[in-house]
Order: C-alpha cells, then structure tokens, then sequence
C-alpha cells in the first residue's frame, strides 16, 4: 500500500497537468475565444448595440449615458426594437406603436411594472401607484380617477395654479425692469412645487417667494429622484446601499428629509380635520388631496389598507408631487425652449391670446386695463392690474377654446415628453407583434422621447416643430393614437392627471406668453439631464421682455 502511494507521488506534474506552462493558457486563451464566438453567434440576429459575455452592452451604455435618449433614437430609426443586454437582465426598448399597443394594452398583464423597477424605486414611490402592479395598483387606481374627476378638486386646482402663476409674472416683471437673466426652469420647478404642494398638501412652502428661498424638501427630492434614476445603470448600487456609501448615502438622507417634511404635513392635517369636526366647521377642511385620502382612509372598506395609515397617505402624496411637479416644471422649459427657437410660433400664439382676450373682455362687459409695453416706463401697477385681469378671464372652459397654445404644448410633449422612457417588467415569455422575443425576468421600455423623433411614425419632418400637425382642416384640435403619441402612457395606465397637467400648463403659458418675450442668453447650453424625467442639465437662462399688448 504504502509502496503504491510512493509510485503515485512520484507521478510527474503533466500526469495530473498535462498542459501546464504556456500551454494551459493557450488552451484557456482557446476555451474563452470559442464561449465568446458561440455568445456573439447566438446573437447574430439581435439588434442593437454590441453585447459581451457577462458585461453585455454595459460599457457602450456607460459611454453613451450622458446622451442615451439619442443614442436609443439612432438604433431604433433603424431597428424600431432594440434589445440591450445588460449584466443579469436585458433591456428591450421599443417606438413602433403596434408594439407598445401590445405591451401598454393587448398584453397589458404580462407587463407590469415588476420586481426589478420596484426594487429601484420602492425608496422614493413605495406603494404609490406609479410602483404598484396588481391589485394594490387597481384599488389606487380606482379611488384615485374617481377623486381626480371631481369638480372640487378641477375647481381648487384652477384657483391654485392661477394663483402660483401670476406670482411668476410678478417675478418675471421684476426681471424685465432690472434687465436681469433668469433660469426658467428653476422658476417652473419652484411654480409647480408650490402648486402642487398646494393642490396635494394644501400646504404653503413658498420657494416661489420674490426672494427665491432655498427650500430643503425641494433639494432633498430632487436628490432622490437623480439617484434612483442612476440605479437603473449602476450594478454597484446595492453594494453602496449595504455599505452606507457614496450616492446611495446621498440618497437615504435625502429620504429621511423628505419624509420628515411629509410625516410632519400629515399630523398636522389630521389634527386640523379633528378640530374642524369637533368645532362643528365641517366647511374649514380643505379640498387638497392629502386631506381627501385622510377622510378616505377613515371612511372604511378598501381604502383603510390604502389610506388608513401614515404611509400609505405619504406614498400617495409622493407620487401626486412627482407626476405633478417634475413633469409639468420640464415640459414648461422645453416649450419656452421652444419658443426661443420659433419666434413665429410664439408671435402666432400672442395673436390667439389677444383675440382671446379681447373677446372675453366683451362677453364679461369689461373695459381692460390700460398700460404700456414699455417696461421702462412707471406702470407697474398698471401692469400687474392688467395681467390679473387676464388671469382672471382664463377658466377651465376657457383655456379650452386656444387650440394653437394646446397644439403647441402638445408638440412640445411629441418631442420632448417628460417622461422619455418607461420600462416594464416581462412576467412570462412572449413574442412581439414584430416577432420579437422577449424573455421573463427582462424588461421592455417603450420610448416616448425616441417614438416623437421617428420618421415611420410622424412622417419625413417627424424632427421638426410643427404645432399646425395637431390641427385639424375645420380648426379643432386633432388628436393622434395614445399608442403613437405616449406623453401620457396609454392603455389601462393612462396618466390620470393628463387634464390637470393641460389645465396648469396652459394658465401658466397663457398669462406668460401674452405678457412676455423670451430670449436664450447666448451660448447657452440646452441639454437634457439624465433622470427619470426629461429636465435641462444647466437650467434654461433667458432675458425676459415685456410683449406687445396690440
């Protein structure tokens, strides 16, 4: 026995290493060349960017991050579907509308939102209804499209939103008489989240305040909403959440401090509903949301699982400011961007506003109030008189009659929507109607930023700014299928705010562009941002004038 082991040890190394030395690494070198040519064969008919074992596409997304919206418009005018694969799941990305029919509609069960975007976002959404798939999603879904059509709350919003934006032309008449440069979208931003705060909170955070204060939840939630957005590229980030490291620890204090400003809004409502009932002053509790889900969650039945606690309330309000604020501040940027770059488009909306003007001021018996277009001259008193009465001639029926201002708002969101992309999750394997295979556990986003872009979809000038492609011979409003035009979703999960997001877009703009002229300070770099909404990297810097009244 012993005789025989001796043998073995005595076995020289190639018995057991037969290639060792340069020859092992060769034929490593061959087994890895080989895994990767079978790898890049296998997805010879894949379109889209190049693809790696493990790594996938991962570095040409890296490389292109900063521009990926036009880098997706690139391959898909080419492909209309792009699969990218990425380390540990695939990305399928589509703008052909018979595909996202299928997804957002035909299919829609298969496709929700899934455990991967859940995981990203749940931090800043939780079980809000923009992060809630199945039956969580369908009791919001029905509570809130009830609540959002009511009149209380179109009436409420209307008053608010006239509100906050007749304080940004007070802003902006001080910026013409001191000739000084503004951000637009930082006043769009500080507009829509007083607003909203408003309208969802009924609470009064004044970042819109002549001084412009700095306001903590506002940096707080924009930090939040930056970073979970770089989750979706980031494979370290559950590595720096462990860790407590880098933005991962940007964004949990960043949370922290949004939910203390919100914990701290919901108290002190339910304390003020209390004493509203036990004063017998039913009529002193407010219409905003947050007040409504309260009762709501008092109320009993489904909504007490919904709204019977402090976090679902605080879900619910999260995810009303960030459908709300985000994404209406960003499309007000892009149309004043707009109307920077299409001097005709804007003087042709003055025109319609003008005549809107004057024919209410005769339907309501009313002589307008004089005042110069000077904004040298000593009238601003004059001024803000004439601009709120203006103001106060645009009802919700009445911002319905300018057809050009809803065209062009619309345009603006064909070409810059505010969500440029929305990824869903596969449940179960399927195939596209073009034949497309799409595996469980992956994702298909539909892209609105690149789907506005696409010549098979809009025609030869589908780049162009063109507001008239949204009117019809007869002048009305012409509308296109939710399947081409993806600004507000489409399907079941259609945007529930789409009115109330027109109605603040369109008070704003048509007291702004009756008022005011705009111009990009030169050199100014307009580029988009990297989030989950389609914001301007460096703000939006422009001279502000007073326009001609005539």
């Amino acid at each position: 026995m012993s005789s025989s082991m001796e043998e073995n040890h005595a076995l020289p190394a190639t018995a057991f290493f037969p290639l060792a030395g340069p020859h092992k690494f060769i034929a490593v070198f061959l087994v890895f060349l080989s895994w990767v040519l079978v790898h890049r064969w296998s997805l010879r008919k894949q379109k889209g960017p190049r693809s790696w074992p493990v790594i996938g596409a991962t570095l040409e997304q890296l490389r292109n991050y900063s521009r990926m919206h036009d880098w997706l418009v690139e391959y898909l005018a080419k492909y209309r579907t792009v699969t990218v694969d990425m380390p540990f799941t695939s990305y399928t990305y589509i703008a052909d509308p018979v595909n996202v029919e299928h997804v957002l509609k035909t299919n829609f069960s298969n496709y929700p939102k899934g455990v991967v975007y859940r995981s990203y976002m749940d931090v800043l959404l939780g079980d809000g209804i923009f992060n809630a798939d199945g039956e969580l999603w369908r009791k919001q879904r029905k509570t809130a499209s009830f609540e959002f059509a009511s009149k209380n709350l179109r009436d409420f919003s209307t008053i608010v939103f006239r509100e906050y934006s007749l304080k940004l032309s007070s802003i902006l008449s001080q910026a013409c008489k001191a000739g000084k440069v503004v951000d637009m979208q930082e006043l769009y931003m500080r507009m829509t989240l007083d607003s909203i705060c408003k309208v969802g909170f009924g609470v009064e955070i004044g970042t819109l305040s002549p001084d412009l204060p700095e306001n903590s939840f506002a940096q707080a939630f924009d930090a939040a909403n930056i970073i979970v957005t770089l989750r979706f590229i980031d494979p370290l980030w559950r590595v720096k959440k462990f860790l407590h490291i880098g933005s991962e620890a940007l964004l949990e204090q960043s949370i922290r401090l949004v939910d203390e400003f919100t914990y701290s809004v919901i108290r002190r409502r339910k304390a003020e509903i209390v004493q509203a009932r036990a004063s017998g002053k039913q009529e002193k509790i407010k219409h905003d949301i947050l007040s409504r889900f309260i009762e709501l969650g008092e109320a009993g039945g489904d909504d007490v699982s919904l709204f019977g606690d402090d976090k679902g309330l605080r879900d619910v309000v999260l995810n009303f400011v960030i459908a709300g604020r985000d994404t209406t501040a960003t499309t007000l940027s892009w149309f004043t961007y707009m109307a920077t770059k299409h001097p005709d488009m804007a003087e042709k909306l003055r025109r319609e506003l003008a005549a809107f003007e004057a024919e209410r001021a005769r339907e309501e018996g009313i002589a307008l109030v004089p005042c110069r277009d000077d904004e040298s001259s000593d009238d601003s008193s004059a001024f803000a008189a004439r601009v709120a009465q203006f103001a106060g001639l645009l009802s919700y029926d009445g911002l319905g009659k300018l057809v050009y201002l809803h065209a062009c708002v619309t345009e603006t969101l064909r070409l810059y929507p505010a969500v440029p992309q929305d990824p869903k999750g596969i449940a179960e394997d399927d195939v596209l109607p073009d034949g497309t295979k799409v595996r469980a556990g992956g994702m298909v986003t539909y892209v609105p930023y690149s789907m506005g872009r696409m010549e098979y979809n809009w025609g030869p000038d589908a780049a162009s700014f063109k507001p008239e492609r949204w009117i019809g011979d007869d002048g009305g409003f012409r509308n296109a299928s939710p399947f081409k035009f993806t600004a507000f979703q489409a399907g079941p999960r259609i945007c529930l705010g789409k009115d109330s997001a027109y109605l603040q877009m369109k008070m704003a703009l048509a007291i702004l562009c009756r008022f005011f002229r705009f111009e990009l300070v030169e050199g100014h770099p307009v580029k988009y941002r990297m989030m989950t909404i389609l914001s301007m990297a460096h703000g939006l810097k422009v001279r502000v004038s007073r326009a001609p009244l005539a």
